[in-house]
């Protein structure tokens, strides 16, 4: 029978166990009993007629839920707040009469809703600051290591291996710097009633206004969050959602820009993922290595970017004090996104735990390409040992046009240097031209501007997160 029904890919391929119980019946109605019970519990606390006993015995049974029970009456009441209510009622019977005393759905709902971000952002953070220190160790340890870089994918000057991973780092920086906000100013809704005005806790407390206000900042607490809106419609502001989204876009985005990079130079055989021992790259084409982790990511991360678009409309089309246009969305764009982002956090780790490097295949390309970019170092030697730079430059141009005619034309390799050798003009010996050939000599500040940029930008972030590392990335296919 489980065959025959759709299964969602992010739950049985793709997401963590711990993503995945974060956005679980489980956890969503646990917190919820938790939520009735912080409600119920600071109510007592301020005043209202509710007993030590009554708490102590919804606290005993936040985790003992009967969900056959909840379902049926969800099946009667046509309305799923309501059904846990009395589901809770009656497995805790002595507290039934005060369970969501003066809530409305939207408490347990939303703020719920705002738990799960909060325990989904940190679980992001965990991956993220794995995949940093991953790509800071491959950075460090090929900072020296020259590449040839691209601009428009053509031939450009060289820069390093590892500085070419600073870019990479650099954005996934950017992604965690923007996160650290997001953590840092997230709100609760709190205890706001059913159109944010609270006149229902207002009645409770026999119009004390001090009373609510201390309702709201317990609750908000003992739930553990520092901050909660000031003020509230029904919902708490759909803008964070929208915003929560565009976090995990932009660590989407900056996912598929590395695994685009990743594949191209897989096609050019300078850097590889890993391949498994058993691995089949292909059903037909036996000796393909096809990039299947970098293309799941590619994948994925376009699913969470085109996500981003559902909590802004969302947002942008609420009415007044709430619509409910907004419910059978957010039960599908926010956790999908987390669930993406968990994913391809997991396999980017897993690519960095892997990453092959081929040197010689980079020395060769390199080596191709080189002797168009060292004509201006040749040109100067030329005019050490004598010469015209105006009748070096025109003589080098030309030798160029020839040899990349014998490159592109003829399929041979680039002989430049030879040309220039068997020109008596330049004057120049093999030995001083190997010497300006040499790669180490054509790649800037990119060694230290790549240790540079980990000791100032990345380190710090490794620092304050070193409890965070050590997460083993497995991929379950």
């Amino acid at each position: 029978m489980k065959n025959d029904i759709y299964s969602n890919p992010l739950v049985e391929r793709y997401a963590t166990k711990e993503m995945l119980y974060n956005f679980s019946p489980n956890m969503k109605f646990s917190t919820w009993r938790k939520l009735w019970t912080a409600l119920a519990e600071s109510e007592r606390e301020l005043g209202l007629d509710i007993t030590e006993e009554q708490v102590k015995e919804m606290k005993k049974n936040v985790n003992n839920i009967d969900f056959e029970l909840a379902k049926k009456k969800e099946k009667e009441f046509r309305h799923d707040v309501m059904a846990h209510v009395h589901t809770f009622g009656a497995q805790v019977p002595i507290a039934k009469g005060i369970i969501h005393l003066g809530a409305t759905s939207a408490y347990v709902g939303d703020n719920t809703d705002l738990i799960q971000i909060k325990e989904g952002l940190e679980l992001v953070k965990a991956k993220l600051v794995n995949v940093i220190d991953g790509f800071k160790k491959f950075a460090l340890e090929y900072k020296g290591m020259p590449t040839l870089g691209f601009t428009h994918f053509q031939p450009a000057q060289l820069t390093t291996v590892g500085k070419r991973a600073t870019l990479w780092v650099q954005s996934f920086m950017l992604d965690y710097e923007e996160l650290e906000f997001r953590m840092k100013t997230l709100r609760f809704r709190g205890v706001k009633g059913t159109t944010g005005t609270q006149a229902s806790f207002l009645d409770l407390f026999d119009g004390d206004n001090e009373k609510v206000k201390e309702l709201d900042k317990k609750v908000s607490e003992k739930m553990g969050f520092k901050n909660k809106f000031g003020v509230g419609g029904q919902t708490y502001d759909r803008k964070i959602d929208s915003q929560i989204a565009d976090l995990l876009s932009q660590i989407a985005q900056s996912a598929h820009k590395f695994t685009n990079d990743l594949r191209l130079l897989q096609h050019l055989k300078e850097l590889e993922e890993p391949f498994g021992k058993n691995q089949i790259g292909s059903s037909a084409m036996a000796y393909k290595r096809n990039p299947m982790r970098s293309e799941r990511v590619a994948a994925l991360s376009r699913f969470v970017i085109t996500m981003a678009s559902s909590p802004a409309f969302t947002a942008a089309s609420q009415w007044f004090e709430r619509t409910l246009d907004d419910s059978a969305n957010k039960r599908l764009a926010l956790p999908q996104a987390f669930l993406a982002v968990d994913s391809i956090l997991t396999i980017i780790s897993n690519i960095l735990d892997g990453l092959v490097v081929y040197p010689k295949m980079i020395r060769k390309r390199i080596m191709s390409e080189l002797p168009f970019m060292a004509t201006e170092h040749i040109i100067m030697e030329g005019v050490k040992n004598g010469g015209d730079r105006q009748e070096l430059h025109e003589r080098i141009r030309v030798h160029s046009m020839e040899a990349g005619k014998e490159v592109k034309v003829e399929g041979n390799k680039n002989d430049l240097i030879e040309r220039i050798l068997e020109d008596d003009y330049f004057k120049i010996d093999k030995k001083k031209l190997v010497e300006i050939l040499n790669p180490e000599h054509f790649i800037g500040r990119s060694e230290k501007q790549t240790e540079e940029f980990i000791k100032e930008e990345i380190d710090p972030i490794i620092e304050k997160n070193k409890d965070l590392l050590g997460i083993k990335a497995e991929l379950n296919v």
